[in-house]
């Protein structure tokens, strides 16, 4: 390795970050951790890794969230040493690597760092990581955080610079340092050119159900135009960029672009475009060229400087990850980008001067968009991630310094795919499965359709369906096996790059390219890569069809796949609208799959039980044979003990509630007896209201939980004789002088009481009783005790409502004499004396009682 020093005068000239080279040095000399925070275009992702190497035994690893940044700073530094690149500098990206052993820098994504992690966790010969462009909050970038921060407790002579271009240095200062205190910070500042920002709002709706609309490209690509016009006249030299959210808008853009002014030169910066593509763009144009309008998706946002722009027009629309945790989906999605993103691909414009930025919104849509974007590990899928943390000792990120941890529910949406894998055990480790599927630089799940795959159908032609899957490849009408027969003919403009990341994948597998498959084995592979995405139509029409999936999603499909009766879905994403079909996800790519395919690529899925459920107040039960949500085949059967039965109740007691039953005149009135006995004495009366009766179903309700299970209807279940089960001894033999059911009143008679509702603590026992039944009580009964009086509605012999009082003897004293002069009139047969206390109680008639006597 050379180990002459690079000449940072020379590669620091003109570079605004050179004012803060003894800053740095400072830093370093007390700490071996730094956060750099500088604008972008101040030059640090140039200068900062020749500083660091000066310093450090070892190579220095400089990551970068793109590949296009990686190549292009890599070959940036190269030309400032005036070294061959790959010599001194060199770079490594998914695919392409150019860089010699003598080298002291690399730049490399983050993701090619991580798994160098899995193969060597001391970084043997590593002297330094600069991770660059922290802000942007990529998955990589944070797990790479986190890991780093291990590394370093095992080597205290590693050096890691985390650099970001706004203002969250605080944050990664604490992650980065020490409990103690947090890592130095190295603040570099220059002065702004001055920028004007302009709004051009489009008369038409940015977004619909379909995406970006047709109007808003047609408005994006004159404003753009005349923009670049406008500017032309003062700044002829000036080139442009247009931030649009993906390839696809940025495709759009552009060939508006060139029909309006073929004057300029349109480029398009993406990354699907191949690499020497990318770079040609990033290189500047030369001397007579036509100015430039470059239509680029985010990738020029911060992490790459584009020579020439001083104009910027923005969509103010970006793509990123979003996960439906309801459906259990992650996909790209469409929105509003954050200002925190507008105001980085504004300052593309004023790196070289004064600038424009026009925003395609008006002032207050963009005032109302977020701040920034959420950071990726809290919308992305976390399977890949979930993956490496295993097999590096830190199931979910467990013991790590990381800037956000991973959100919950989506890491064990992600644990529970990688157990389905194999790729990780009870405890959330690696097994050897996951570890060999973690060596394949991929998501786990493709990776486990090209190993397998490979033995089922062929090297070459697993190869080429997860290298389609797994890229961001256009589907035209869902259909893969139609672009997969694209690619291979060579015609498609994507080919080249899908031929370059078969040739990668292929090397991680035995197999040749020989052969074609045929759409089902397409279909095979998919499966195995999503098994949980094997669907069955469940509807179809002239519009399109339904198709539901092994997860339980149902999602819609139109074009020359809806007929298909089985499929294995490659892409399924939220959606509205027609294409939709009511059920809120789309299917995007897809392949027709025979049904003997689906079982053999999704084994774990397959059942075949007997399923019970309870319906209509009884348990039915019938065999059914699934792949996960889907019924392949159901058939009824007859109800049999420990099929399921009981937990079959269980489900609808968790659901229904107590109301399943039907609950006899008996069975209420000892439940509020024992509610009442409960509320007043408490211990050793039981609980009996319905969250207590649902929690300790097998104490009181067991033998008929077992009648239910095996048929019996709910309607015949005795809940009075289940109740008894709760009466506690030897305390129940009190319980009929604690709450009689009936009271016996001076006439004879034995008076039901009615006691108050279990979840009425403020009501009380009621006896409704002949006021006539009553002559001459005075003191007024208490039940529970002596603890609680009864309520007495006293009513009129037609059984009306006379008078309602817990103080008998007050009411003969006072009011009865205003009810006997309004009712003696109205029930003369009966008696209503003046004197009740005298007189004798009776149910009759004056004639029937006069008989009696």
């Amino acid at each position: 390795m050379s180990t002459a020093p690079f000449d940072l005068s020379t590669i620091g000239r003109g570079l605004a970050f050179a004012s803060a080279v003894d800053d740095l040095n400072v830093a370093l000399d007390r700490s071996a951790s730094v956060v750099v925070s500088s604008p972008p275009g101040t030059g640090k992702t140039t200068l900062v890794p020749p500083i660091i190497a000066g310093r450090v035994q070892g190579r220095v690893i400089v990551t970068q969230p793109r590949r296009v940044a990686a190549r292009a700073a890599a070959r940036r530094l190269a030309q400032l040493d005036a070294s061959p690149l790959g010599a001194r500098v060199g770079f490594t990206v998914r695919g392409e690597r150019q860089v010699e052993r003598s080298a002291l820098v690399e730049f490399v994504t983050a993701g090619v760092l991580l798994r160098r992690l899995l193969d060597d966790p001391g970084l043997e010969g590593i002297g330094a990581v600069v991770i660059d462009e922290v802000h942007e909050r990529a998955l990589e970038t944070d797990l790479l955080i986190g890991l780093l921060g291990e590394v370093r407790e095992l080597r205290d002579d590693l050096v890691v610079i985390a650099m970001s271009a706004t203002l969250d240095a605080d944050r990664f200062a604490t992650v980065l340092g020490t409990d103690a205190a947090p890592t130095p910070i190295v603040t570099q500042t220059v002065p702004a050119h001055p920028l004007d920002v302009r709004w051009a709002p489009s008369p038409s709706p940015r977004l619909d159900e379909r995406g970006v609309t047709w109007a808003f490209f047609d408005h994006v690509a004159r404003t753009a135009v005349d923009a670049h016009r406008g500017m032309a006249r003062s700044i002829p030299t000036a080139d442009a960029l247009v931030f649009a959210p993906g390839a696809r808008e940025v495709s759009e853009i552009a060939r508006r672009i060139r029909d309006l002014a073929p004057e300029f030169d349109v480029r398009e910066l993406h990354g699907q475009i191949p690499a020497a593509e990318q770079d040609a763009v990033i290189g500047g144009r030369r001397a007579g060229d036509a100015a430039r309008i470059i239509v680029t998706t985010s990738l020029a946002e911060s992490s790459l400087t584009v020579p020439g722009v001083r104009l910027v027009v923005d969509t103010c629309l970006s793509r990123a990850p979003q996960r439906d945790a309801a459906r259990g989906m992650s996909g790209l999605v469409t929105g509003p980008t954050s200002r925190a993103s507008a105001t980085q691909r504004a300052g593309r414009a004023t790196r070289e001067g004064p600038g424009v930025v026009v925003r395609c919104v008006d002032e207050r849509t963009f005032a109302a968009a977020p701040a920034r974007l959420a950071p990726e590990i809290a919308t992305t899928d976390l399977t890949d991630a979930a993956l490496l943390l295993a097999c590096w000792g830190a199931p979910g990120g467990a013991g790590l310094r990381l800037v956000d941890p991973p959100p919950a529910d989506s890491l064990n949406d992600a644990v529970s795919v990688l157990h389905g894998l194999g790729a990780i055990d009870s405890d959330g480790r690696a097994s050897d499965e996951g570890r060999e599927l973690a060596r394949i630089p991929t998501d786990p799940r493709l990776a486990r359709a090209l190993r397998d795959g490979a033995a089922l159908v062929g090297g070459g032609t697993a190869a080429e369906v997860v290298a389609l899957i797994g890229g961001e490849f256009r589907v035209a009408d869902g259909d893969v096996a139609s672009a997969l027969n694209s690619l291979r003919s060579g015609r498609s403009p994507e080919a080249r790059r899908w031929e370059q990341e078969v040739r990668r994948l292929t090397w991680f597998i035995d197999g040749d390219r020989a052969g074609r498959a045929n759409a089902e084995q397409i279909g095979l592979i998919i499966a195995l890569a999503f098994p949980e995405r094997i669907a069955r139509r469940v509807d179809h029409s002239t519009g399109g069809a339904t198709f539901l999936l092994a997860s339980g999603t149902r999602a819609g499909l139109t074009g020359p796949l809806a007929g298909a009766e089985w499929l294995a879905v490659a892409d399924v994403t939220r959606a509205q609208g027609r294409a939709a079909a009511g059920t809120g996800a789309v299917i995007r790519s897809a392949a027709v799959i025979s049904e003997s395919q689906v079982e053999q690529a999704a084994t774990h899925l397959v059942t075949d039980r007997i399923e019970a459920r309870f319906t209509d107040g009884r348990v039915v039960a019938r065999r059914e044979r699934r792949i996960g949500a889907i019924i392949r085949s159901s058939v009824p059967v007859r109800v049999q003990a420990g099929e399921g039965g009981q937990d079959a109740v269980r489900r609808a007691l968790e659901d229904q509630g107590l109301g399943v039953f039907t609950w006899s005149e008996s069975a209420d009135a000892l439940r509020r007896r024992l509610a009442l006995l409960q509320r007043e004495i408490g211990i050793p009366w039981p609980e009996v209201s319905d969250a207590a009766l649902l929690g300790a179903l097998d104490t009181w309700l067991g033998p008929e939980l077992a009648a239910l299970a095996t048929g019996t209807p709910a309607s015949r279940i005795d809940l009075t004789s289940a109740l008894r089960r709760l009466l506690p001894w030897p305390a129940a033999v009190d319980l009929d002088a604690l709450v009689p059911e009936r009271l016996e009143v001076p006439s004879g008679s034995r008076v039901r009481i009615t006691y108050p509702p279990i979840d009425d603590p403020s009501a009380r026992p009621v006896v409704a009783v002949k006021l006539q039944e009553c002559f001459g009580w005075a003191e007024t009964p208490r039940l529970v005790g002596g603890r609680v009086p009864v309520l007495f509605h006293l009513l009129s012999p037609g059984g009306r409502p006379l008078a309602v009082t817990d103080d008998l003897a007050s009411f003969w004293a006072g009011p009865y004499s205003q009810v006997r002069a309004e009712m003696r009139g109205r029930y003369p047969k009966h008696p209503w004396p003046e004197d009740p206390w005298s007189a004798v109680p009776t149910r009759h008639t004056k004639r029937r009682a006069a008989e009696n006597r």
